[in-house]
């Protein structure tokens, strides 16, 4: 160990424990060892840290004082109990994983080892390590922590760059579900989109083309007003007539995508009564309308 400066393992050399042997030593930390089970990632996080290349995560967590676990979430509990299983893991270390659904029950056997576990997850997606490198710093963090280690994880997340918020561990799955959806349904509705574009021979650039423009700029509606005042089109108009067409074009041509047409279209209904633009009656209309309720028969 170097003096005062904690030493960190970083086991697992994927997407995000490459950034983070990175920007934590870029930071000052002491980024002392790497580990991973495939040899030719070893040798792409050398490219990235001066820290030694392990060939086992026990070897690795014995280097260290603070052991960052960054494998698959599916492992992270696996290789926990390896490295306690085997005394890598000593009282008063600090373990911790970065999983966005997975409580602090992952590194349940690193506690009963004397170590104080927290897990710090960033909101962000990531493509690539050099993404990774470039869009950690900047985002938000949710931690979850012993109450311990609180100070230190959030310290930790803003020397990377990051922007911490607690999160309690029973609201962990949710916490993921909504990061999920902003970010991997969104993905999917723009698939959707491009799909709905491609079925009247627009080519996939064409497409994008074509609405990139319009996400940018709900986008930077978002971000200056909010979701709620930032939300526009015929539904927040009350436009029935047209809902109706959309509606039509659906079922006749791309009946797969009607359901998440309606779906979205409810939710879309009552974000637009929050916003104050659709009347309690009109609101009522639309939503018979998404969910094909005939009213002449009511």
């Amino acid at each position: 160990m170097n003096g005062s400066i904690e030493q960190i393992a970083i086991i697992g050399a994927g997407k995000v424990g490459t950034a983070m042997a990175y920007l934590l030593q870029k930071a000052g930390y002491g980024v002392a060892a790497v580990s991973d089970r495939n040899p030719s990632a070893l040798v792409d996080i050398l490219s990235y840290t001066s820290a030694q290349p392990c060939s086992s995560p026990e070897e690795a967590a014995r280097k260290a004082d603070v052991i960052l676990i960054t494998t698959p979430d599916d492992e992270i509990a696996g290789t926990c109990r390896t490295l306690s299983d085997s005394g890598a893991i000593l009282p008063g270390n600090k373990v911790v994983h970065m999983s966005g659904a997975g409580g602090l029950d992952l590194l349940e056997s690193a506690r009963r080892s004397g170590a104080l576990v927290a897990s710090i997850h960033p909101i962000q997606s990531f493509a690539d390590i050099g993404g990774a490198i470039e869009n950690l710093p900047g985002s938000a963090f949710g931690v979850t922590a012993q109450e311990e280690l609180v100070g230190w994880a959030e310290k930790l997340v803003r020397d990377l760059g990051g922007k911490p918020f607690l999160v309690r561990e029973a609201d962990k799955p949710l916490y993921h579900a909504a990061a999920c959806m902003a970010s991997n349904y969104l993905t999917t509705l723009l698939h959707t989109v491009e799909t709905i574009y491609a079925s009247f021979g627009l080519t996939r650039e064409q497409s994008i083309e074509a609405f990139w423009p319009l996400v940018l700029g709900t986008i930077r509606n978002i971000e200056r007003q909010g979701t709620v005042s930032a939300l526009t089109g015929p539904i927040a108009r009350g436009d029935t007539g047209t809902v109706q067409k959309h509606l039509d074009a659906f079922y006749l041509k791309l009946p797969h995508f009607l359901r998440i047409y309606q779906e979205m279209g409810v939710l879309t209904v009552e974000l637009g009564v929050e916003k104050g633009s659709l009347s309690t009656e009109r609101a009522e209309a639309l939503k018979n309308l998404l969910r094909g309720v005939d009213t002449d028969q009511m």
